[in-house]
């Protein structure tokens, strides 16, 4: 018989051995009957664990107590120690009987515990929160970063569970999630905190790049290559998506560079007093500054699709139809294109987000309607008059219930303390109150890359805008023989050329490994159907 020591506690080879022994003790109890004093020295010799053949006694309630007692008093056991004895050895017997009803066919079926009940009442987010800091992160890395921007709005500890970790959460998405050739446009800072802005900056960069290579795709593959069914749409869609995947990284290139030009251009006026058009120059040095940033590829390939940007944009902002004015007519087209000057001020202000806008607005009218919209805003002065009040209605239809300005008052004073102001701070205690609240204190609140600029700056670059042929093709091309990236300028692809580089089939490898990086996962690829809504903004 294998040793009690080496036993499964509670088995059934535990309560078979531990009946063997009670059956054993009770046939030698049995035999030294007469004896009565040398069995009262042999019970306690085994109660004492001193004879290693002696019974095993079951560690229950109580049995510690005994041992104490038996220690302590140094005295040979009384009648009630007896009594305590036979009491477990009985209460052992009730507890193998049991186990052995319960291993039979039909099992009790046993009741959930009182933390399981706690936690299957308890919501998500609950249990959530009771896991280790360690899984929460973790499980935060897996999300998509617009579920981690929608979390933070949930609840007030998920907010503060995201930006206590949010360095942690930014490195995992810039290792995982964020291509090489964006890192390397947009290099963090020295000595500068890994925050959400910085990765919400970038990936809003490449949303953008994204939406517009897909809205350009579309043009093209009608306009350009004449797909037009669904029959020649559908054999067109490999070279369509090589396409698409290609022109991402050079319009995220080229969104850096209207971004960098901004900036430039203004503190250029700044340091100097005066802009561009009052200072003779044969490159320009603020885009010679900005492309010495990229790399003699980058350059070159950008350099040669730049066009295709431009034209197609332009070829937004006209009419559909090139007939003449009587088919304009019929059509409603009454519009003409755009001066130069408004697609200059779309490109150096607005951007690429901007140029994308308007690209995504649906029918010409209605697209023209916003561009003139957009470039009377920024060109008209900031002060915006009031509209005079109407004079009452006098009659029936005049009849109201005139509103309480004693009312009005206590709600805007509500408003005002309560911190429901207006974001542009006009509500000075609003202001307070939300610069008091921890929540309004994140790294986020410092805005979107090419945000709106105040009116005097805005007046300081409409004054001082270059002309639309001027811009990057010239810098960029005496940049390109200077590097000797090229032999000569005939080299350069135009057009068709251009066409035929975006949709071929082969070199696809190596271009990923020079955008992408080399242990970049699939997740950095550009997906389609994540471009079909903004969330950062």
């Amino acid at each position: 018989m294998d040793p009690l020591h080496i036993t499964e506690f509670a088995s059934d080879r535990y309560f078979e051995k531990l009946n063997q022994i009670n059956q054993t003790r009770d046939i030698r109890d049995a035999q030294a009957a007469p004896a009565g004093s040398s069995t009262q020295q042999q019970d306690g010799n085994a109660l004492e664990g001193s004879s290693p053949q002696g019974p095993f006694i079951l560690p229950l309630r109580g049995a510690h107590a005994l041992e104490t007692e038996v220690v302590v008093l140094g005295k040979p056991l009384d009648q009630k120690v007896k009594e305590k004895s036979r009491f477990l050895s009985f209460r052992s017997r009730i507890l193998h009987s049991k186990s052995q009803t319960s291993s039979g066919p039909e099992q009790v079926e046993r009741r959930p515990s009182l933390s399981q009940l706690t936690y299957d009442s308890l919501p998500f987010d609950q249990l959530f929160l009771h896991l280790p800091t360690e899984l929460q992160v973790q499980i935060l890395c897996s999300l998509p970063l617009s579920d981690l921007l929608s979390m933070r709005r949930t609840t007030r500890s998920l907010h503060a569970l995201i930006y206590l970790n949010e360095s942690i959460l930014v490195r995992h998405h810039l290792d995982n999630n964020i291509p090489a050739y964006a890192k390397r446009l947009y290099p963090l800072p020295e000595n500068a905190p890994y925050t959400l802005h910085y990765l919400c900056g970038i990936w809003h960069r490449l949303h953008v790049a994204a939406k517009l290579s897909d809205l350009m795709c579309e043009w093209i593959t009608k306009d350009i290559f004449l797909r037009n069914d669904a029959e020649k749409k559908r054999e067109f869609a490999p070279q369509r998506e090589r396409m698409r995947r290609r022109l991402i990284p050079l319009l995220f290139t080229i969104f850096h560079f209207f971004e960098a030009y901004r900036e430039a251009h203004l503190k250029y006026i700044v340091e100097n007093g005066y802009g561009l058009t009052r200072q003779p120059y044969t490159v320009n040095p603020i885009e010679a500054k900005i492309m010495s940033m990229y790399d003699d590829r980058t350059l070159l390939k950008v350099h040669e699709v730049f066009p295709l940007v431009i034209s197609s944009f332009l070829r937004r902002l006209r009419p559909p139809t090139y007939v003449g004015t009587l088919e304009k007519t019929i059509r409603g087209y009454l519009k003409d294109k755009p001066a130069d000057e408004v697609h200059v001020a779309a490109l150096c202000i607005g951007g690429i987000r901007q140029v994308e806008r308007f690209w995504e607005v649906k029918g010409y009218n209605t697209r023209r309607t916003a561009v003139d919209t957009w470039y009377s805003s920024i060109t008209k002065d900031a002060v915006v008059e009031q509209q005079p009040e109407q004079k009452k209605k006098r009659g029936i239809m005049g009849l109201g219930r005139k509103k309480s300005t004693v009312a009005l008052g206590k709600q805007a004073a509500s408003d005002s303390q309560h911190g429901r102001g207006s974001w542009d701070g006009t509500a000075a205690q609003g202001t307070d109150n939300r610069a008091n609240n921890y929540i309004f204190h994140t790294s986020l609140s410092a805005g979107m890359p090419m945000g709106s600029l105040p009116r005097d700056q805005l007046k300081t670059l409409l004054e001082d805008l270059p002309n639309l042929h001027q811009i990057w093709s010239p810098t960029a091309e005496a940049l390109v023989l200077d590097r000797k990236i090229i032999e000569r300028p005939a080299d350069i692809k135009r057009n068709a050329q251009v066409m035929i580089e975006l949709i071929r089939e082969d070199g696809a490898d190596e271009e990923d490994e020079w955008l992408y990086g080399t242990s970049a996962p699939d997740s950095v690829r550009p997906n389609l159907e994540a471009i079909a809504e903004d969330t950062l903004e």
